[in-house]
Protein backbone atom coordinates (compact mmCIF):
# COMPACT_ATOMS: atom_id res chain seq x y z
CA UNK A 1 0.00 0.00 0.00
CA UNK A 2 3.04 2.29 0.11
CA UNK A 3 2.53 3.61 -3.41
CA UNK A 4 -1.15 4.31 -2.83
CA UNK A 5 -0.47 6.13 0.44
CA UNK A 6 2.19 8.31 -1.20
CA UNK A 7 -0.12 9.00 -4.17
CA UNK A 8 -2.92 10.00 -1.81
CA UNK A 9 -0.57 12.33 0.06
CA UNK A 10 0.70 14.04 -3.12
CA UNK A 11 -2.82 14.65 -4.42
CA UNK A 12 -3.86 16.06 -1.05
CA UNK A 13 -0.78 18.28 -0.77
CA UNK A 14 -1.00 19.38 -4.40
CA UNK A 15 -4.69 20.20 -4.04
CA UNK A 16 -4.11 22.31 -0.93
CA UNK A 17 -1.10 24.10 -2.42
CA UNK A 18 -2.82 24.78 -5.72
CA UNK A 19 -5.92 26.12 -4.00
CA UNK A 20 -3.82 28.53 -1.93
CA UNK A 21 -1.82 29.68 -4.95
CA UNK A 22 -4.89 30.03 -7.12
CA UNK A 23 -6.47 32.57 -4.79
CA UNK A 24 -3.94 35.11 -6.06
CA UNK A 25 -4.56 34.46 -9.76
CA UNK A 26 -6.80 36.63 -11.91
CA UNK A 27 -9.79 35.15 -13.74
CA UNK A 28 -7.97 35.58 -17.06
CA UNK A 29 -4.94 33.60 -15.86
CA UNK A 30 -7.13 30.84 -14.38
CA UNK A 31 -8.98 30.55 -17.70
CA UNK A 32 -5.69 30.23 -19.57
CA UNK A 33 -4.45 27.59 -17.13
CA UNK A 34 -7.68 25.62 -17.51
CA UNK A 35 -7.38 25.72 -21.30
CA UNK A 36 -3.79 24.52 -21.12
CA UNK A 37 -4.71 21.64 -18.82
CA UNK A 38 -7.55 20.67 -21.14
CA UNK A 39 -5.17 20.46 -24.09
CA UNK A 40 -2.81 18.22 -22.11
CA UNK A 41 -5.73 15.96 -21.12
CA UNK A 42 -6.68 15.73 -24.82
CA UNK A 43 -3.13 14.67 -25.70
CA UNK A 44 -3.15 12.05 -22.93
CA UNK A 45 -6.57 10.79 -23.99
CA UNK A 46 -5.49 10.38 -27.61
CA UNK A 47 -2.31 8.58 -26.56
CA UNK A 48 -4.32 6.16 -24.42
CA UNK A 49 -7.03 5.64 -27.05
CA UNK A 50 -4.42 4.58 -29.62
CA UNK A 51 -3.61 1.56 -27.44
CA UNK A 52 -6.60 -0.28 -28.90
CA UNK A 53 -6.14 -3.03 -31.47
CA UNK A 54 -9.84 -3.00 -32.34
CA UNK A 55 -11.79 0.26 -32.14
CA UNK A 56 -15.06 -1.71 -32.19
CA UNK A 57 -14.23 -3.03 -28.72
CA UNK A 58 -13.86 0.54 -27.46
CA UNK A 59 -17.09 1.56 -29.20
CA UNK A 60 -18.98 -1.37 -27.69
CA UNK A 61 -17.52 -0.72 -24.25
CA UNK A 62 -18.41 2.98 -24.27
CA UNK A 63 -21.92 2.28 -25.57
CA UNK A 64 -22.81 -0.56 -23.19
CA UNK A 65 -20.95 1.03 -20.28
CA UNK A 66 -22.73 4.33 -20.85
CA UNK A 67 -26.13 2.64 -20.79
CA UNK A 68 -25.27 0.82 -17.56
CA UNK A 69 -23.98 4.04 -16.02
CA UNK A 70 -27.15 5.89 -16.96
CA UNK A 71 -29.30 3.17 -15.43
CA UNK A 72 -27.19 3.25 -12.23
CA UNK A 73 -27.07 7.08 -12.32
CA UNK A 74 -23.38 7.07 -11.37
CA UNK A 75 -22.88 10.73 -12.29
CA UNK A 76 -25.71 11.75 -10.00
CA UNK A 77 -24.18 9.79 -7.12
CA UNK A 78 -20.72 11.29 -7.68
CA UNK A 79 -22.19 14.78 -7.98
CA UNK A 80 -24.10 14.16 -4.75
CA UNK A 81 -20.89 13.24 -2.93
CA UNK A 82 -19.22 16.39 -4.28
CA UNK A 83 -22.18 18.56 -3.27
CA UNK A 84 -22.27 16.92 0.18
CA UNK A 85 -18.59 17.68 0.72
CA UNK A 86 -19.19 21.23 -0.50
CA UNK A 87 -21.98 21.72 2.05
CA UNK A 88 -19.80 20.16 4.73
CA UNK A 89 -17.05 22.69 4.09
CA UNK A 90 -19.33 25.68 3.40
CA UNK A 91 -18.60 27.15 6.84
CA UNK A 92 -14.98 27.57 5.77
CA UNK A 93 -14.96 30.12 2.89
CA UNK A 94 -11.31 29.49 1.96
CA UNK A 95 -12.23 25.88 1.08
CA UNK A 96 -14.90 26.90 -1.38
CA UNK A 97 -13.03 29.12 -3.80
CA UNK A 98 -13.75 27.99 -7.35
CA UNK A 99 -16.10 25.14 -8.18
CA UNK A 100 -15.66 22.64 -5.35
CA UNK A 101 -17.91 19.96 -6.83
CA UNK A 102 -16.47 20.29 -10.35
CA UNK A 103 -12.94 20.10 -8.99
CA UNK A 104 -13.75 17.01 -6.95
CA UNK A 105 -15.48 15.11 -9.78
CA UNK A 106 -12.95 16.08 -12.47
CA UNK A 107 -9.94 15.20 -10.30
CA UNK A 108 -11.47 11.85 -9.30
CA UNK A 109 -11.86 10.87 -12.94
CA UNK A 110 -8.43 12.10 -14.05
CA UNK A 111 -6.52 10.49 -11.18
CA UNK A 112 -8.35 7.15 -11.26
CA UNK A 113 -8.90 6.51 -14.98
CA UNK A 114 -5.68 5.31 -16.56
CA UNK A 115 -3.29 2.38 -16.94
CA UNK A 116 -0.88 3.58 -14.25
CA UNK A 117 -3.65 3.34 -11.66
CA UNK A 118 -4.37 -0.30 -12.48
CA UNK A 119 -0.90 -1.56 -13.34
CA UNK A 120 0.81 0.33 -10.55
CA UNK A 121 -1.63 -0.87 -7.91
CA UNK A 122 -1.38 -4.51 -9.04
CA UNK A 123 2.42 -4.31 -9.13
CA UNK A 124 2.51 -2.78 -5.65
CA UNK A 125 0.20 -5.46 -4.26
CA UNK A 126 1.94 -8.46 -5.83
CA UNK A 127 5.60 -7.62 -5.41
CA UNK A 128 5.69 -4.59 -3.16
CA UNK A 129 7.26 -2.64 -6.03
CA UNK A 130 5.67 0.80 -5.86
CA UNK A 131 7.93 2.45 -8.45
CA UNK A 132 5.13 2.94 -11.02
CA UNK A 133 2.83 4.47 -8.43
CA UNK A 134 5.67 6.71 -7.25
CA UNK A 135 5.97 8.11 -10.77
CA UNK A 136 2.18 8.54 -10.88
CA UNK A 137 2.33 10.26 -7.50
CA UNK A 138 4.70 12.93 -8.82
CA UNK A 139 2.58 13.48 -11.94
CA UNK A 140 -0.66 13.60 -9.94
CA UNK A 141 0.86 16.00 -7.43
CA UNK A 142 1.74 18.56 -10.12
CA UNK A 143 -1.61 18.00 -11.82
CA UNK A 144 -3.43 18.56 -8.53
CA UNK A 145 -1.62 21.89 -8.08
CA UNK A 146 -2.70 23.01 -11.57
CA UNK A 147 -6.29 21.79 -11.19
CA UNK A 148 -6.75 23.24 -7.72
CA UNK A 149 -5.38 26.62 -8.77
CA UNK A 150 -8.47 26.91 -10.98
CA UNK A 151 -11.13 24.67 -9.40
CA UNK A 152 -10.27 25.00 -5.74
CA UNK A 153 -10.07 22.68 -2.76
CA UNK A 154 -12.41 20.05 -4.19
CA UNK A 155 -9.34 18.64 -5.96
CA UNK A 156 -7.67 17.91 -2.61
CA UNK A 157 -10.70 15.94 -1.43
CA UNK A 158 -10.35 13.62 -4.45
CA UNK A 159 -7.38 12.12 -2.56
CA UNK A 160 -9.93 10.08 -0.60
CA UNK A 161 -11.21 8.46 -3.80
CA UNK A 162 -7.63 7.77 -4.93
CA UNK A 163 -7.03 6.00 -1.63
CA UNK A 164 -10.18 3.88 -1.96
CA UNK A 165 -9.76 2.95 -5.64
CA UNK A 166 -6.03 2.23 -5.63
CA UNK A 167 -6.18 0.63 -2.21
CA UNK A 168 -8.87 -1.77 -3.41
CA UNK A 169 -6.86 -2.63 -6.53
CA UNK A 170 -3.74 -3.23 -4.45
CA UNK A 171 -5.51 -5.46 -1.94
CA UNK A 172 -7.15 -7.45 -4.74
CA UNK A 173 -4.03 -7.47 -6.90
CA UNK A 174 -3.59 -11.25 -7.00
CA UNK A 175 -7.10 -11.69 -8.39
CA UNK A 176 -6.78 -8.91 -10.97
CA UNK A 177 -3.38 -10.19 -12.10
CA UNK A 178 -4.88 -13.60 -12.84
CA UNK A 179 -7.90 -12.20 -14.64
CA UNK A 180 -6.47 -9.35 -16.74
CA UNK A 181 -4.41 -10.22 -19.82
CA UNK A 182 -2.29 -7.72 -21.73
CA UNK A 183 -4.96 -7.47 -24.42
CA UNK A 184 -7.59 -6.68 -21.78
CA UNK A 185 -5.41 -3.97 -20.26
CA UNK A 186 -4.78 -2.42 -23.69
CA UNK A 187 -8.49 -2.15 -24.48
CA UNK A 188 -9.23 -0.91 -20.96
CA UNK A 189 -6.55 1.76 -21.43
CA UNK A 190 -7.98 2.79 -24.80
CA UNK A 191 -11.47 3.03 -23.35
CA UNK A 192 -10.11 5.14 -20.51
CA UNK A 193 -8.51 7.38 -23.13
CA UNK A 194 -11.89 8.07 -24.71
CA UNK A 195 -13.26 9.01 -21.29
CA UNK A 196 -10.25 11.32 -20.84
CA UNK A 197 -11.19 13.07 -24.08
CA UNK A 198 -14.66 13.56 -22.62
CA UNK A 199 -13.08 15.12 -19.53
CA UNK A 200 -11.24 17.62 -21.73
CA UNK A 201 -14.44 18.52 -23.59
CA UNK A 202 -16.14 19.06 -20.24
CA UNK A 203 -13.25 21.18 -18.92
CA UNK A 204 -13.38 23.38 -22.04
CA UNK A 205 -17.13 23.84 -21.38
CA UNK A 206 -17.92 22.72 -24.92
CA UNK A 207 -20.58 20.31 -23.67
CA UNK A 208 -21.69 19.04 -20.29
CA UNK A 209 -21.05 15.30 -20.31
CA UNK A 210 -22.14 12.87 -17.60
CA UNK A 211 -18.68 11.34 -17.58
CA UNK A 212 -19.06 9.14 -14.49
CA UNK A 213 -21.81 7.24 -16.29
CA UNK A 214 -19.17 5.88 -18.69
CA UNK A 215 -17.07 4.32 -15.92
CA UNK A 216 -18.69 0.84 -16.33
CA UNK A 217 -17.05 0.82 -19.78
CA UNK A 218 -13.74 0.15 -18.01
CA UNK A 219 -15.19 -3.17 -16.88
CA UNK A 220 -16.97 -3.91 -20.15
CA UNK A 221 -13.79 -3.51 -22.25
CA UNK A 222 -11.83 -6.45 -20.75
CA UNK A 223 -15.06 -8.45 -20.61
CA UNK A 224 -15.52 -8.04 -24.37
CA UNK A 225 -11.92 -9.15 -24.94
CA UNK A 226 -12.54 -12.24 -22.79
CA UNK A 227 -15.76 -13.11 -24.64
CA UNK A 228 -14.03 -12.57 -28.00
CA UNK A 229 -11.28 -14.98 -26.95
CA UNK A 230 -13.85 -17.64 -26.08
CA UNK A 231 -15.66 -17.20 -29.41
CA UNK A 232 -12.41 -17.39 -31.37
CA UNK A 233 -11.48 -20.54 -29.44
CA UNK A 234 -14.57 -22.27 -30.75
Amino acid sequence: MTGTLVNTATVLAGGILGSLLGSGLSERIRETVMTGMSLVVIALGVKMALETSNILIVLGSITVGGIIGELLRLQRHLDYIGAWLERLTSRYPFLNRGSFSQGFVTACLVFCVGPMTILGSIQDGLSGDSSLLMVKSVLDGFTAVAFASVMGMGVAFSALVVLIVQGSLTLGSSLFNQVLSQAMISELTATGGVIMLGIAIHMLELKRIRLANFLPALVIAPLIVWISGIIQGW
